[in-house]
């Protein structure tokens, strides 16, 4: 067995996830960027290429704290690992499928309540309006004044535009003027 044979299991990337804390999950740190990419890269890159992520799901998905690895890897992982690409967004799709499953067992009830809104993410981070009323539902249950704030933002979003602004320039897609107006006036930039 290798040092390394534990990195990319769920507990080594829970672990790694609790350590790294709220203070650089959402920062956009470019060290943080580096330690995820270096880490992590390899075990995103065979996910994103498991076809199956989306219709039947991953033997991780047995167990709560495995789905929950599960998700952030497929969700917060590219967003570090490929920030300002069209890259960090590939695995939307299998961390939405993953985030379906395990609301469905009732996973998020049984994980830690910090790490809880991981598998409501996914959600936040879709173009669907569905998806983000959903969003929205569930931070109300989970009580998350903060995350209540964010998910009402990522709706109003969707609601006004149908897509994120902030996401034209990595996805190749024209940016309207009421979209660049709204990015110059601060509007929300993910």
């Amino acid at each position: 067995m290798t040092e390394n044979a534990a990195i990319g299991t769920p507990e080594d990337i829970l672990a790694f996830w609790r350590n790294a804390g709220p203070k650089l999950w959402f920062a956009g740190d470019d060290a943080f960027d580096a330690a995820v990419r270096e880490r992590y890269q390899p075990l995103l890159e065979t996910l994103a290429d498991e076809p199956h992520l989306l219709e039947r799901g991953h033997p991780w998905e047995t167990r709560p704290d495995g789905a929950l690895a599960l998700t952030i890897a497929l969700d917060q992982f590219p967003r570090q690992i490929y920030r300002g690409t069209a890259r960090a967004f590939a695995t939307d799709p299998q961390a939405r499928a993953v985030a379906n499953r395990s609301l469905a067992a009732g996973y998020d009830q049984r994980v830690e309540t910090d790490l809880r809104a991981f598998f409501y993410l996914p959600f936040m981070h879709s173009e669907n309006l569905a998806d983000q009323d959903r969003c929205v539902a569930l931070y109300e249950a989970l009580g998350n004044a903060e995350g209540l704030d964010y998910a009402h933002i990522h709706r109003d979003i969707i609601v006004k535009f149908g897509r994120f602004p902030h996401r034209n320039p990595a996805l190749g897609r024209e940016t309207t003027p009421e979209e660049q107006a709204f990015l110059d006036a601060g509007g929300f930039k993910g």
